[in-house]
């Protein structure tokens, strides 16, 4: 059951505690980025990704943290956006993922562009940054360099930037009916519920993103800490009488149609064993994930 748990790694204070209380849990799945933890949360994964071959890993381009932009203007890598180090342009990628192979002391399985609607209103620019990154992440895989990529957004689905459809269809126009996109990752949790409710209705991006044989990576499903202070009793009775405030909150993620993997930032083994218990339950059926919107609407 822990395979549905991925550990994720922002916001977290101590990555190397973390995760070794994730892959002492059980969980073979970790997802982080360069500018996690200080820009330092890949080089703290090394050793254990050393240590334990079977543990597969994602991390993100995009976002150049603090520590790395003095070194990208040594190398003459372009940033489109200096104040917050967010870039997309092919140069930058390639140079962002030579740095997390060293850093992480392997292939990473999943490259996600982070967040492409930073910064962005206008659709079609958005378009020509995605299609420039595409290119590029096509390129390094057909290398053998990554295992395959996916997009990472916190709004540019929910907003309407863009679209699983659109997505998929630009890898197969830039990579060919073997292209390398497979993944995408957005927020899912009980403050994110229209996209649940869109499921449950069949369509929206949980459905597109099954339909066209994607996983999807629900990303913060406790709402970055914020829904364990609102869970009431008369919710979680409503999830699961059974379970603990915590395992309530997941358990809504972990039952939404189409979500692969749920990601969790969970610094203890305590923690990890409440979560593992809620992925041991049975996931919520269509009928109680409704009661469930009807009682927060969307």
């Amino acid at each position: 059951m822990s395979a549905r748990l991925a550990a994720g790694t922002y916001r977290c204070r101590d990555v190397s505690q973390s995760v070794g209380a994730a892959v002492d849990a059980g969980v073979t799945w970790i997802d982080t980025a360069p500018n996690y933890a200080s820009g330092t949360a890949e080089a703290a994964l090394r050793p254990v990704l050393e240590a334990c071959p079977q543990v597969r890993v994602s991390t993100k381009v995009g976002f150049v943290p603090d520590a790395d932009r003095h070194a990208a203007r040594n190398a003459g890598v372009p940033l489109y956006d200096r104040a917050q180090g967010h870039c997309l342009a092919r140069p930058c990628i390639a140079w962002q993922l030579a740095r997390s192979r060293i850093r992480l002391g392997r292939v990473p399985d999943l490259v996600f562009v982070h967040n492409p609607e930073h910064g962005r209103t206008d659709r079609a620019d958005l378009s020509r940054t995605l299609t420039e990154a595409f290119e590029e992440l096509e390129s390094t895989a057909d290398a053998g360099r990554i295992g395959g990529y996916g997009v990472a957004t916190w709004a540019g689905l929910s907003s309407g930037m863009f679209t699983i459809p659109e997505l998929t269809a630009l890898a197969e126009t830039v990579g060919g009916p073997q292209h390398h996109f497979r993944a995408v990752q957005f927020p899912v949790s009980l403050l994110r519920l229209a996209v649940v409710a869109d499921a449950l209705e069949g369509c929206g991006a949980l459905v597109e993103a099954r339909e066209a044989g994607l996983d999807v990576f629900a990303s913060a499903p406790l709402g970055g800490g914020e829904l364990l202070g609102a869970m009431t009793e008369e919710l979680v009775r409503v999830i699961d009488p059974a379970a603990s405030a915590a395992q309530a909150a997941l358990l809504v993620a972990l039952s939404a149609p189409g979500v692969s993997r749920v990601l969790l930032s969970s610094s203890t083994p305590a923690h990890w064993a409440d979560a593992l218990g809620a992925a041991a339950c049975e996931p919520l059926s269509p009928d109680r994930l409704r009661k469930v919107i009807d009682v927060l609407g969307t």
